[in-house]
């Protein structure tokens, strides 16, 4: 099992598949882009599948969500989703993206064997969309919502992360909007983790904010905290339910003492938490030839170390050198 020193157990493994992006989202990256990861150095395939493979088999993991940067750039995505549903046991198998690509690729990754999709969603704005994420894809992102859903990648999940002065305003909007189509909405405070390390917390929508908004239109309720247990949303029901709204606070309502998750980056990191500054190389080892008794023993390593917290209140906190599209989610 993947223990660390406080006794958490990880079995939740969050794979980035690439770090390239087709947006340019403000809270992420700069309008140019960023210099990406060349091709030899991100894992391969069957490199992929054989960590995942040692992770779910030997050392406990049991959901596998697929990030990126944008998963959907993947070219072998369908592939990947197929052989990790073929293990035994079976994990629970997921996938962040930014919908673009979704209308297309929605019906062949759920006949591999994809569970669910979480989809960004920031504002239903297509003049705000732009602004926010420098490219005019509202409606693709749209198109794949209604996609993952017809191909029965339920339950479809939105993320939307609240920007101070440029989408605030949007919180019941899109509320209504994922209540009306049958999405389960998670509103995400911004977190620090820009390539321009630009994030101000005074900038910040938080999570009081967010419930604040929501409670003059609708009666939220908190939902059993029994049935969280991991998981970093808080939830409420929505006017008695069944519906229900996610706030996921981050910064000011850090959920660390319960984290289940480690992550695996494109180029075959094993990082213990976004904000994390050490990594611990797997790629350089397969490489080298070393058997999967020693990868799994160096996973094992890795998750030992596990920081307490997040430090993002601590004075001496850094944010980490690599952004979220480096990270992924």
């Amino acid at each position: 099992m993947l223990v660390d020193s406080f006794g958490r157990v990880a079995t939740d493994l969050r794979v980035s598949l690439t770090d390239r992006c087709n947006l340019r989202c403000v809270y992420c990256m700069p309008p140019e882009g960023l210099p990406w990861l060349p091709k030899p150095e991100l894992l391969t395939d069957d490199e992929v599948i054989r960590l995942v493979s040692l992770g779910v088999r030997r050392l406990g993991i049991a959901e596998v969500r697929f990030t990126g940067g944008e998963p959907l750039l993947r070219r072998g995505l369908p592939g990947l989703v197929a052989a990790t549903s073929a293990l035994s046991p079976r994990p629970e198998i997921s996938l962040t993206t930014n919908g673009i690509g979704l209308e297309r690729l929605a019906a062949p990754l759920a006949e591999a064997g994809l569970d669910r999709v979480n989809v960004s969603l920031d504002t239903l704005d297509r003049d705000v969309f732009v602004r926010l994420a420098h490219r005019d894809r509202l409606a693709d992102v749209l198109a794949g919502l209604a996609a993952a859903a017809a191909a029965g990648l339920t339950p479809v999940k939105v993320n939307a992360v609240l920007m101070r002065g440029i989408n605030d305003h949007e919180a019941v909007p899109l509320l209504r909007f994922c209540l009306e189509h049958g999405y389960d909405l998670r509103f995400i405070e911004q977190m620090p983790l820009d390539a321009q390390h630009g994030w101000r917390r005074e900038d910040m929508v938080t999570a009081d904010e967010i419930h604040r908004v929501l409670a003059g239109s609708f009666t939220l309720t908190p939902d059993d905290p029994a049935e969280r247990g991991s998981a970093p949303a808080e939830l409420f029901l929505v006017d008695g339910g069944p519906a229900r709204v996610g706030v996921i606070g981050s910064v000011t309502r850090p959920f660390c003492g319960s984290c289940d998750r480690v992550r695996l980056t494109a180029d075959g990191q094993v990082r213990n938490c976004l904000f994390a500054t050490e990594e611990s190389d797997l790629r350089g080892a397969m490489r080298a030839g070393v058997d999967d008794d020693e990868l799994a023993a160096r996973w094992i390593a890795a998750v030992g170390r596990k920081r307490a917290g997040h430090g993002i209140d601590d004075p001496a906190f850094l944010q980490p050198d690599r952004p979220m599209s480096a990270i992924g989610g």
